[in-house]
């Protein structure tokens, strides 16, 4: 087990659950009035959709051992903080130019399904 990737995706999940709460709660007039209601839930969503695949790899690497899948797990992470990160700044900061790195975290989060797939899928 890849206990890196456990510990990073309970950290990003517990951190998703706490942040939704924040939005929905305590900055929830602030994103309305913002019109970014959407944005800080796509963020929180996606943070947790990360953090649950950094637990599958994890778990995967106990049976699994391929350099696919740490690949997976790194490229997971980083494009988790970089996409979750990017919407939460829109949403924080009000500035939208950081939309424009939105789309490195999404590719990055594409790139580690498809090293979780080759993972799974060569002989050891």
């Amino acid at each position: 087990m890849n206990r890196f990737f456990l510990q990073a995706g309970t950290l990003l999940a517990g951190l998703s659950v706490a942040l939704g709460a924040f939005g929905a709660h305590a900055f929830k007039a602030v994103l309305e009035a913002a019109n970014r209601t959407d944005t800080f839930e796509t963020a929180a969503r996606y943070q947790m959709y990360g953090a649950l695949a950094l637990i599958l790899v994890g778990i995967l690497t106990d049976k699994i051992s391929h350099k696919f899948l740490n690949w997976a797990g790194y490229s997971l992470l980083i494009g988790t903080l970089i996409f979750a990160g990017s919407l939460y700044l829109i949403c924080a900061t009000g500035i939208t130019m950081w939309g424009a790195i939105a789309p490195i975290g999404g590719t990055a989060l594409i790139v580690g399904w498809i090293f979780v797939f080759l993972g799974v899928s060569k002989k050891v």
